[in-house]
Parts: structure tokens; C-alpha cells; sequence
């Protein structure tokens, strides 16, 4: 090896150096080795070889040569190199097979099939367990609670038909449909006042948080999404499709700032606008009637005073008092806001 284009070759040290770290390369990869196979022994003594010729070295180009031969042979696969661990995607027998395992990848994956995490997951199975789980008969044996209960949170996640989704799972489409049943009946009786209109504390936080965004006494944010569903039998089926051609319904949802849900009314057709479901929602009676807004009156922008508002885009009508105001990106595709 040359420097500088003088013919000057490596000192002495450097040599011995470069051969100490091929040599430690090699009892590394020798040490791993635990079979005493047939190829395993003839690897073996391809790897004393060239660690012979790197530590017997005795000029500047034998120990050159001997560390292009050690890179030759890491590079031919001679001493295998530990696989990184997800260089490959895992397979399994189904999804319910890999919520199962137990290693660092589980978190992410339950949060990519369940849109939750897993103690999440953990704190449903022991809230419904009692009521979901199946009598053991002679004929067979009940499935896990937890793979019913995550099949029924798959299918809300990932709207899957339920030919896939039970495959995914390796159970049958008529145990799909009872298990989707089960879990939604012990759901609400296991947590009544998981979905409410704010009060008290809560109610205060929430205002606050608003306040501190540039929205006096707002309580939440409202708009409409869809639920997409197959194309339905014995009814019209053009009043399920919508904008998008696909048949679903539409879900009406309130959020907080955190996203946990205020307010939902779900059902309605997919073809129908977002003003009509607002209109024949429970939500629209009780804010008519003034038993949502509670709040001590604010004055706004243009003069607009309040006791209580919903951030909503511009596909609701200006004329509704109180939603005050459209949030980037609404269906329009203008941006910026409005006040009532």
C-alpha cells in the first residue's frame, strides 16, 4: 500500500494492528459456531486459513492481501453475518396468529389491525371476558375470548368483508357475524359512559383547551365520515351510494381535541349530505332546545356573541348558530374561516 504515491508502505504497528482486527473478526465468527457438522468443520478450516495468513504476515503487502482475501470471504458469505431482525416481513398462520406473539414488533401491530394499543386491548378483554366467553360443550371447544374480541375490532378497524377477515382469523363466517353481535352488546353495557357530552371537569378542560387553540367556548370539532358497507339487499341501493361510488352509511362524529368522541349518530345513507343527518340527529334537538350549550356568553369575531359552538367546514350552512366556524380543508377546498 502506498502513501502519497512515494512507495512508502505501512509501519510496522499499523500492520500488526490490521492483522489484530482481522484476527479478532475471525475468533468472533469462531466463536458462534456451536455444530460439528461436515460443511460447518470445512468452514472451519477455510476460516484457519485465512486467519493463518493474516496474523503470519510479514510485509506491508501480505497484510494488504490478507485483508482483501477477509473481505472476499465475508463478502461469499464464508462467515454469515447476523440478519438484521425485520429485514423480512414475519409469516404466520393469520392476523390472530401475530397478535399473539410477544416481542417488540406486537405495539405496532396491534396499533396497525386495532387502531389501539395493546393495553388497550388488555383492558377490553378483562372488561367483556365474562360476557363473551362461550360454555365449553362436548362437541368442542370455545374459542379464546381474546381471539372473538379482536376479530370484532379488526373488523370495525379495517372494514374487511367478513369472508376475509374470518379467514384472517381462522374461524367461520357464521362465528364472525355472532362474534361482531357478542362484543357490540357487551361493549355498551361494559362501558355506558365511554361516548358523553362533556360535564363538570371535563366539560372545563375542554373549554380551556380551546381557549388556548383561539376558540372561546368552543366544545368540540363535528363532521361526517363513512362507514363503507356491501352493497345491501332488499333496498334501494342508490341511496347507499355515495359521492365516492361505494355504498356505506354515514357516521356523525363530535371530537374533543384529544379525539375522544363527544357525540355520534351513525345510519343514515351514504347518499344523504352531512346538513340532513345533522338535522335529524339528537344532537340538533338538544342544541335547539339549549340543553348543550352551557357555557357564560363570549363574544366573538364580527360581533357574534355565544354561549357554545362546534368547529365544522363549509359543508355546514352558515345560518346554523352554533357552528361558528369551518376548518381548513373543508369539502369546498377553501381554507381559513367563517363565523356564523
Amino acid at each position: 500500500m502506498d502513501v502519497c504515491g512515494r512507495g512508502d508502505g505501512l509501519r510496522e504497528e499499523e500492520r500488526e494492528a490490521v492483522a489484530m482486527a482481522v484476527t479478532a473478526v475471525v475468533l468472533n465468527s469462531m466463536s458462534e459456531m456451536s455444530s460439528c457438522s461436515r460443511d460447518m468443520r470445512l468452514q472451519l478450516r477455510k476460516r484457519r486459513a485465512l486467519l493463518q495468513s493474516a496474523v503470519e504476515v510479514s510485509d506491508c503487502v501480505a497484510t494488504c492481501e490478507a485483508v482483501v482475501q477477509m473481505c472476499s470471504a465475508l463478502d461469499s458469505g464464508v462467515f454469515p453475518r447476523q440478519t438484521p431482525r425485520w429485514w423480512i416481513k414475519r409469516c404466520t398462520d393469520g392476523t390472530w396468529e401475530d397478535l399473539r406473539l410477544c416481542d417488540d414488533a406486537t405495539e405496532d401491530y396491534y396499533k396497525e389491525k386495532l387502531r389501539m394499543s395493546r393495553a388497550m386491548f388488555g383492558q377490553i378483554v378483562a372488561a367483556c371476558a365474562v360476557h363473551v366467553e362461550k360454555i365449553v360443550t362436548h362437541y368442542r371447544m370455545s374459542l379464546p375470548v381474546e381471539q372473538v374480541i379482536a376479530f370484532a375490532l379488526y373488523r370495525w378497524a379495517s372494514g374487511e368483508t367478513y369472508e376475509s377477515g374470518t379467514s384472517a382469523f381462522g374461524i367461520g363466517r357464521a362465528t364472525g357475524l355472532q362474534a361482531v353481535r357478542d362484543v357490540t352488546a357487551t361493549l355498551l353495557n361494559a362501558y355506558p359512559d365511554a361516548i358523553k357530552w362533556p360535564v363538570g371537569r371535563r366539560r372545563a378542560q375542554i373549554l380551556r383547551a380551546f381557549r388556548d387553540k383561539g376558540f372561546p367556548n368552543c366544545f368540540g370539532a363535528i363532521d361526517c365520515t363513512h362507514i363503507y358497507i356491501d352493497k345491501p339487499a332488499g333496498a334501494p341501493s342508490v341511496n347507499y351510494y355515495d359521492r365516492k361510488q361505494k355504498f356505506s352509511v354515514q357516521a356523525q362524529v363530535v371530537v374533543d381535541l384529544d379525539l375522544h368522541i363527544l357525540d355520534i349518530h351513525v345510519g343514515y345513507l351514504g347518499s344523504v349530505h352531512d346538513v340532513r343527518v345533522l338535522h335529524n340527529s339528537h344532537m340538533w334537538r338538544r342544541a335547539e332546545s339549549s340543553d348543550l350549550f352551557d357555557a357564560p356568553p363570549e363574544n366573538l369575531q364580527h360581533g357574534v356573541v355565544t354561549r357554545g359552538y362546534l368547529l365544522g367546514d363549509n359543508g355546514y350552512p352558515v345560518a346554523c348558530p352554533w357552528i361558528e366556524g369551518a376548518i381548513w380543508g373543508g369539502r369546498g377546498g377553501h381554507e381559513g374561516f367563517w363565523w356564523g
